[in-house]
């Protein structure tokens, strides 16, 4: 029988997900640091920790944050520890997009200090949003960024697992290259 986490990575992305995303092991975050140098693109980090539950609740309204499951105490602590290992790594990124949704807006903004609202980047769990559409902004966007650009993507778990076939934890962040390929992964916190 599979479990919440397995269930979900089979449904996004079918049975070789489950295997394939714990196949991924753990980047130090000095190594993922000095990977993100090198290479350039995006980080793309899944919100921190949140309260307790699964999606959101009844009555969910984009643009009010009563309405939905946000950061808890320790996801608050969490994104804040992401900006002191940025500014430790003396790491800049070029822009910081976000999920419209409260919990990674203010992941972004606790972490990085700023955020720009990306549509691409909002949740399409339990049929939300339009997944095909959105992937194909995130996959063009990633295509068309110079080399040099470095950004920060705030979103969530089926965002990341739809471009790279792994399952994000809370707060975990994923090192992708111009396809969308998963080139590592870590915390990012000091």
């Amino acid at each position: 029988m599979l479990d919440r986490r397995q269930w979900l990575q089979w449904a996004a992305g079918g049975a070789a997900t489950v295997s394939a995303s714990w196949a991924a092991a753990q980047t130090p975050p000095s190594e993922l640091a000095e990977l993100w140098r090198r290479s350039r693109g995006v980080v793309m980090l899944r919100h921190a920790s949140t309260e307790p539950g699964v999606g959101d609740p009844p009555g969910f309204t984009l643009g009010q944050c009563s309405t939905q499951r946000n950061l808890s105490a320790q996801g608050r602590a969490q994104s804040q520890a992401m900006g002191r290992w940025m500014v430790q790594q003396q790491l800049r990124p070029d822009a910081v997009l976000s999920s419209q949704w409260c919990r990674c807006r203010d992941t972004a903004q606790l972490a990085f200090g700023r955020a720009e609202d990306w549509p691409a980047l909002n949740s399409t769990f339990a049929g939300q949003g339009e997944a095909a559409a959105q992937e194909e902004a995130m996959r063009t966007r990633l295509r068309q960024m110079p080399d040099s650009r470095m950004e920060v993507w705030v979103t969530h778990q089926v965002n990341m697992t739809a471009l790279t076939g792994a399952y994000p934890d809370l707060g975990e962040a994923f090192l992708l290259d111009r396809q969308g390929r998963l080139l590592a992964r870590g915390r990012i916190a000091a």
